[in-house]
């Protein structure tokens, strides 16, 4: 794989709770594949396709660009290749005998989940014996990459949980080539730091700009390195730019970081919009929301409004899901199995450690996370790549059970769908009564926050909205700078409520949505004075300087 296809690949973490295996599930899936009508049609198809196989009479194509069989020896070797077809056949027969088609989408996507996992398990190419690429780099190397593969399988035994390593994380350092941007912690508390990132132009527009990450990951995918960073951008257009970075809570129990929700997280928006406007004097700000960073900020402007004190002038809501009706990669997990386990976490105050976190999302793409970097890394004994995203998402952070309960029963039971379906702070939820205008990035490509259901945040949110989807996967939807992005994006006011029916007439643009971005938010950030000279101010001075001190803490 290369490196756009590794960075299309990962996405953070998902708020699923520290298992997204259900027991319960894998039993249905076993059901589902012992069933004797089942059984009848798919047992003498698989043989007779297994035979083709031996006689080289099979059509099954092997697939040039797959992490199992995308080398060319596993279509030139006779052997190998009928190996591949005999697993590729199987893997065919298990998802026609799993087919559900008078099921729910979230029984589908929760069956193709376990089936990608167990089918992708048994591949030959996951076996040292059976993988071409391994033997011939075995013979090559006089033995030496089996040795070092055995030296990464032990590593990962005892430093990741039995998981292969996705990334050589060695020649990257937070605040030097990571979050490197310049500026300085004005505020800091048990919940969160706020940064202040100096100024680079002569002048300033009045009304700050605040980044929201998702609680629930680093803050610094937002800045991630010089010419790829989102904060960049802002401050170079001449924004007064600021970014909450979430604190990793703690397991310790003492400390209490298991009880926060999303009324904990709501509460630290409303301090951080304070403090943002007491140190650029302004009246009102603009916001930036990424992923469950994006669905607090709306949620927090739902609040503030029945209070008549709704701060947020415009807000950007980047692969933000609120509607969980469409198919997507998070509420197909909220069995009543994993759902029950959060509610005890949460009571007990628990919070997942960071490992438990990664790993569940990992099992979301299987071929791409996990038996990928089975075969580079213990089977061929090569490093894992190095590159800046896959540094980033390996430095996951924990997650409080309460937080992970409270949002995926939002999105499960589709509790901000209707007005006052939800209270947060001890206010009914309406988001339809959120006006302040808004611009709503999505990804087509996307597994995590698909692209259809992050449409809907435009539909449910009561502002003028434009909307842009961009033909990338979760990550690189925003870390799609200028003058390197190779992806193109559609973009347009939001419609009505069919996502198929606006992508068709939506316009399509070669490149980043960046500048479109820019030019939507410049007449809505007022109008422009000298930047200020120094950062902070008399009651939030300057604390240290960036990227501060929660991003190291692990």
């Amino acid at each position: 794989m290369d490196r756009n296809e590794l960075e299309e690949s990962v996405g953070g973490a998902i708020s699923v709770g520290a298992d997204a295996f259900d027991p319960l599930r894998m039993r249905e899936l076993v059901k589902l594949l012992t069933r004797p009508e089942v059984l009848a049609t798919e047992t003498p198809r698989l043989l007779a396709e297994w035979a083709k196989v031996v006689l080289n009479l099979s059509e099954i194509e092997i697939p040039t660009r797959d992490p199992l069989y995308g080398d060319r020896r596993w279509r030139e070797n006779p052997v190998y290749r009928r190996l591949a077809q005999g697993h590729l056949a199987w893997t065919q027969a298990v998802e026609r005998m799993t087919a559900q088609d008078d099921a729910d989408w979230e029984s589908q996507k929760r069956t193709r989940y376990l089936t990608d996992i167990f089918t992708g398990a048994v591949s030959p190419a996951n076996f040292l014996l059976t993988n071409p690429v391994a033997v011939s780099r075995a013979l090559e190397t006089g033995g030496m990459s089996v040795l070092r593969g055995m030296q990464h399988f032990l590593r990962d035994l005892k430093d990741n949980r039995g998981m292969p390593s996705m990334v050589d994380t060695s020649p990257f350092t937070v605040g030097e080539n990571l979050a490197c941007t310049p500026g300085a912690v004005v505020y800091r508390e048990d919940i969160f730091e706020l940064l202040q990132y100096n100024p680079t132009t002569e002048q300033v527009h009045r009304r700050p700009l605040l980044f929201v990450p998702p609680e629930l990951n680093r803050h610094y995918v937002l800045d991630l390195a010089p010419g790829r960073s989102m904060v960049e951008y802002a401050i170079a257009n001449g924004m007064q730019t600021f970014m909450i970075v979430w604190r990793n809570p703690r397991e310790d129990p003492s400390l209490g970081h298991g009880a926060w929700g999303l009324d904990e997280y709501l509460a630290a928006h409303i301090r951080a919009f304070d403090i943002v406007r007491e140190i650029t004097g302004a009246k009102d700000l603009n916001l930036v929301g990424l992923c469950a960073g994006g669905m607090t900020s709306a949620l927090v402007q739902a609040h503030l409004v029945t209070k008549g004190t709704n701060p947020v002038h415009a807000a950007t809501y980047i692969v933000t899901m609120l509607d969980a009706r469409k198919p997507n990669g998070v509420t197909m997990m909220a069995t009543p199995g994993i759902s029950g386990e959060l509610t005890k976490a949460a009571t007990d105050a628990k919070v997942y450690n960071s490992k438990q976190v990664a790993h569940n999302f990992a099992w979301m793409r299987p071929k791409d996370l996990v038996y990928n970097y089975v075969i580079n890394d213990w089977l061929l004994g090569q490093d894992a790549p190095a590159f800046d995203v896959l540094a980033w998402n390996d430095d996951a952070t924990n997650l409080s059970a309460k937080f992970s309960r409270d949002t995926n029963s939002m999105l499960a039971n589709r509790m901000v769908v209707e007005p006052g379906g939800m209270t947060l702070l001890g206010t009914p939820i309406d988001l339809s009564q959120v006006k302040s205008d808004g611009f709503v990035v999505a990804g087509q490509r996307d597994h995590i926050t698909t692209w259809r259901p992050c449409y809907m945040t435009s539909q449910l949110l009561g502002g003028d909205n434009q909307v842009v989807i961009v033909n990338s996967g979760h990550i690189q939807t925003f870390v799609n700078a200028p003058g390197s992005s190779r992806y193109k994006y559609r973009i347009a006011p939001a419609g009505g409520p069919d996502p198929d029916a606006w992508l068709a007439k939506a316009e399509e643009h070669q490149g980043s949505w960046w500048p479109d971005w820019m030019e939507w938010l410049r007449p809505r950030s007022g109008t422009r004075k000298p930047a200020p000279e120094a950062l902070g101010s008399a009651t939030y001075p300057p604390q240290e300087p960036a990227p501060g001190t929660y991003v190291h803490e692990k």
